[in-house]
């Protein structure tokens, strides 16, 4: 394998881990001896330093791990917090609002109650802390439980999930067909 295969693969395995592998497993995935690994990481961080990029690859104890630089953790943390503070669109509102009333649940069982997917509402719900995995399920596929959080409750104004509001019972409600007569008949 040529040097320059080899920082390719090298650089991808660190890219795509997101967290610090260890020395072994990294030389071990990239199939490079690893005195050759130490030697790539430090041509790689030489590159990234003369190209002014924002990432480096850091030592962390027998572990490496790619990362952006200190100087631009504001710059992050802001873009981070612009997006966690938009506002909760109808279908994610429907989603905790069905996760709340009946958890923990399934992915499934939310787009079965909304007949659409939801998967990547509940993905997202989860990502801004509002959702967390609960365990799984012992069905088939071994599906995911999900269940409303801390962060949920603090957000919401609530102290436990007892603070939800009741589901309106139907009286005082009027059904299909009723309104149907009322929109046919021009009432």
């Amino acid at each position: 394998m040529k040097f320059s295969e080899g920082m390719a693969a090298v650089e991808a395995i660190l890219f795509a881990c997101g967290e610090p592998i260890e020395l072994d497993k990294l030389a071990s995935a990239a199939e490079i001896e690893k005195e050759t690994v130490e030697k790539i990481i430090d041509r790689l961080n030489d590159r990234y330093s003369e190209q002014e990029s924002a990432l480096c690859i850091s030592r962390l104890g027998d572990s490496y791990q790619m990362m952006t630089r200190p100087e631009f953790a504001p710059k992050i943390k802001s873009a981070i917090e612009t997006k966690r503070q938009t506002p909760l669109s109808q279908a994610a509102l429907e989603v905790l609002a069905i996760i709340a009333y009946n958890q923990p649940v399934t992915k499934g069982f939310v787009e079965q109650v909304r007949g659409v997917d939801s998967s990547s509402v509940v993905n997202n719900l989860a990502e801004r802390g509002l959702l967390e995995e609960y365990g799984r399920l012992d069905l088939p596929g071994r599906p995911i439980a999900y269940k409303t959080t801390e962060n949920f409750l603090r957000c919401f104004g609530m102290t436990d999930i007892g603070g939800l509001p009741p589901i309106p019972d139907s009286s005082g409600q009027i059904d299909f067909d009723e309104y149907e007569e009322m929109t046919f008949s021009g009432d």
